[in-house]
């Protein structure tokens, strides 16, 4: 579970019930930190590629994330249209 998307997810949670069992149920995956200057570069040239094909992206975090799942090879759970360009056209492999 990297960390951005741990933040991301329990930011989505008005009810505290709530907010406490999804926290429980993410606490039970491995936890990743995905700060880094490489991930950052790789980030930033993946918003450029994708901006070169006239895509924006309009979240940091979204490409941040992206990156880091194409760079390990982790596919991604998501249902956000941000996501659909690194399919396309960078290689993310995505699980509906």
């Amino acid at each position: 579970m990297p960390d951005l998307v741990y933040s991301e997810i329990l930011q989505g949670y008005r009810e505290d019930f709530v907010f406490q069992e999804t926290k429980k149920f993410l606490d039970e995956f491995p936890f990743a930190i995905l700060g880094s200057k490489e991930l950052a570069l790789s980030s930033a040239e993946n918003y450029l590629f994708l901006r070169k094909k006239g895509i924006t992206i309009r979240k940091t975090i979204d490409c941040y994330i992206a990156s880091y799942c194409i760079s390990k090879n982790i596919p991604l759970l998501h249902s956000d249209r941000d996501f659909d360009p690194f399919v396309e056209h960078l290689g993310l492999k995505s699980i509906f």
